[in-house]
């Protein structure tokens, strides 16, 4: 890898006039961007989507080695980008924590990392070498999917593009629920059984906030069993999976031979959603990356079928 490895290819426009500069605050402080960045590297998930989305290619992108392609790119990255004529961003190398070296290797304007795990310590290290970094507004892996189009919009002089794209967006959301009014008021939680650990994830996660989107609310069993321990998701014991109570459960499994061991555990039978039949089941890697939580690409890449999916587990719920 290196600085001449990946190029930002010319956009359809330029950076709206008066954009620049342009401070954004977020968790590690505040940053300044002085000009439209023309190489733009992004970490964590989603920013490179919003970037693409709004006609900007970055330079390089976090390898994907759960959903993505034998090159490490998500199926709606791919298909973005090769729609515009352009070419694939590089990869970063597969680390769970930011690579600092490679990420300098590509002489970034702006680091964007609006949805990330990154941390004060990769946040210094790249700051010191003089690359402005867009971090997370408030905490870890949080940021709300509609926040994320709109800091990467205005980090990149384009946030009149990032609120048509958002206005596009909100408007077919809005005509799924119109489809699917079993959907208003119905209780929903999301959750995830891997291996030893049984995850449910919070109301804050972007994956729980988009089904509210639908007009869905999240069910009070949610908040009442919910811990500390991570910012957008906790950790249930088994034998405790009855307290879990909603009208539609959101199962996300990697396989459908992981699913079925789900819902036929004898844990499993201890939630009346898998009982009745009020489980929507979201199954293999990119359909679960496409939700969990949605983009400015994956978004609507995946989202009639998922609507199908929860309108029939909530037409059971009646």
């Amino acid at each position: 890898a290196g600085a001449d490895a990946a190029r930002i290819v010319d956009v359809d426009a330029p950076a709206e006039a008066g954009a620049f500069p342009v401070t954004i605050e977020h968790a590690f402080g505040e940053t300044t961007i002085e000009e439209a960045p023309e190489r733009v590297v992004t970490w964590g998930w989603g920013s490179a989507d919003a970037a693409i989305a709004l006609d900007v290619i970055p330079v390089a992108i976090p390898f994907d080695d759960y959903a993505g392609d034998d090159e490490g790119v998500l199926p709606w990255i791919r298909e973005a980008v090769e729609a515009k004529g352009a070419d694939l961003p590089a990869r970063l190398p597969k680390t769970q924590e930011l690579p600092v070296e490679a990420v300098l290797s590509y002489e970034p304007d702006v680091v964007l990392a609006a949805y990330s795990g990154l941390t004060q310590e990769e946040y210094d290290a790249l700051t010191a070498a003089g690359v402005a970094v867009v971090a997370y507004p408030g905490e870890a892996w949080s940021t709300p999917w509609r926040d994320l189009i709109e800091i990467v919009g205005t980090a990149l002089g384009r946030s009149e593009e990032a609120a048509a794209l958002l206005e596009d967006i909100d408007d077919q959301v809005a005509a799924a629920a119109a489809a699917n009014p079993e959907l208003a008021g119905k209780s929903v939680a999301l959750v995830w059984d891997a291996a030893d650990t049984f995850y449910v994830y919070k109301a804050a996660d972007a994956r729980a906030e988009f089904l509210l989107d639908l007009g869905m609310v999240t069910a009070p069993s949610v908040d009442e069993l919910a811990t500390d321990e991570s910012t957008f998701y906790f950790t249930l014991s088994k034998e405790r999976l009855g307290e879990l109570e909603s009208d539609v459960l959101v199962a996300f499994a990697d396989t459908q031979a992981q699913m079925d061991a789900f819902l036929e555990s004898d844990y499993a039978q201890l939630m009346s959603q898998v009982r009745d039949g009020r489980v929507a089941q979201v199954v293999g890697p990119d359909f679960v990356s496409a939700v969990s939580p949605p983009t400015a690409l994956s978004l609507t890449w995946g989202l009639e079928e998922y609507v199908r999916l929860i309108a029939e587990a909530a037409a059971v719920a009646g």
